[in-house]
């Protein structure tokens, strides 16, 4: 091994590094939001277990069912940030052994380091849609209070 040569393998792993980071970073924020559906969805399911009204039981069901699709969202991005993160530490593995070990791997490092990136864009966008339903929820919610607040104490 020559210097140039350490240079260019540490340059080619690298990247899948920042790559790693900015994943992990998204499955830490994924972590959290699924953390505070499923803290809302309880709530919502507390609450449903004290409805009589079947207005109001409805109103809550279709809550809950938005929390269950927000969940579902969360959990398909969680888990192509983990397969990003594989295919990231594969690159980086790849480089290593293809440099190191005298293997040749041909473009299987890059083939990995394509995939992590289309599955953190993919997690990405599921993300995007999840923040928009947390947005409707949240909208749709005060609104429905807003609607409650308005009615006269002598007609509720």
């Amino acid at each position: 091994m020559n210097p140039s040569t350490d240079h260019a393998v540490l340059t080619a792993m690298l990247a899948p590094a920042f790559f790693l980071t900015a994943t992990a970073s998204l499955l830490l924020s994924a972590n959290n939001r699924l953390a505070r559906i499923i803290d809302r969805a309880r709530t919502l399911l507390r609450e449903l277990a004290d409805v009589e009204d079947d207005t109001e039981r409805g109103l809550l069901e279709k809550r809950i069912g938005l929390q269950r699709l927000r969940s579902l969202i969360i959990l398909r991005a969680g888990q192509l940030l983990y397969a990003a993160i594989s295919c990231f530490v594969g690159t980086s593995l790849a480089v290593a052994v293809d440099t190191f070990t005298g293997h040749r791997l041909g473009s299987l490092p890059t083939w990995l380091a394509a995939l992590g990136v289309v599955a953190m864009l993919a997690a990405s966008l599921l993300l995007a849609r999840e923040s928009t339903l947390a947005v409707t929820a949240i909208n749709e919610e005060m609104d429905h209070r807003k609607v409650k607040r308005k009615i006269p104490a002598s007609q509720a």
